[in-house]
This record gives C-alpha cells, sequence and structure tokens, in this order.
C-alpha cells in the first residue's frame, strides 16, 4: 500500500471512531491535520466507496471471514476417531539432541 491509501485508510477508521461522517471533507482535515498530503482524488474515491459500505459492515464482514483454529482442533480430534491412533503415537517419540560438538574452541577463555 502506498503512503497516500494508508492515509486515507486511516483518517477514515479516525472519522468513524469520532462518529464523524466518512465524508472526503471529514478524511481531507484528518490527512490535513496528521501534515500529509495526498492526491486530492483519493480521499473522494474513500468516501464514495464508504458510502456504499459502511466501516461497520467491513469490520463485521472482516471477523466473519476470519481465520479460526478448526483445522488444529480438527487435527487433534483425528486420533480419538481411532484408525491414526497408533501413527500418531509413533510420531511423538522424543526427538534426542545431538551432543555438542567442542572442535577445540572455548569462547570464554
Amino acid at each position: 500500500m502506498s503512503v497516500d491509501t494508508l492515509a486515507c485508510t486511516y483518517a477514515a477508521l479516525i472519522c468513524h471512531d469520532a462518529g464523524l461522517a466518512t465524508s472526503s471533507d471529514n478524511i481531507q482535515k484528518a490527512i490535513t491535520a496528521a501534515g500529509l498530503e495526498v492526491r486530492e482524488t483519493l480521499p473522494i474515491l474513500f468516501a464514495r466507496f464508504l458510502e456504499k459500505k459502511s466501516l461497520s459492515s467491513l469490520f463485521a464482514a472482516a471477523t466473519a471471514a476470519a481465520p479460526t483454529g478448526a483445522p488444529a482442533a480438527a487435527a487433534a480430534a483425528a486420533p480419538a476417531a481411532g484408525g491414526a491412533a497408533p501413527a500418531a503415537a509413533a510420531a511423538k517419540k522424543p526427538v534426542e539432541e545431538e551432543a555438542e560438538d567442542d572442535m577445540g574452541f572455548d569462547l570464554f577463555g
């Protein structure tokens, strides 16, 4: 993402969090207050997009599509099914650590 796009995104989030309308004027004011300059068209584009989809609905869609721990839970439940239990027990053998080789080098002496 470019700096301009990030500035408009953060400005829109600030306006939404403050309870202000996410209009192009408010987005531009937030960007100006931050001491940044962006292309004149970007706040307009962001505001037009947010007229059709509110930030609240975008947040809800993002949380609904967020990955969950379901694959890990399914993998943990697989040995309970019965067929894979012996293979899982064989895979959990403790790994022996390799002995450290001195090679005649002593860092501290």
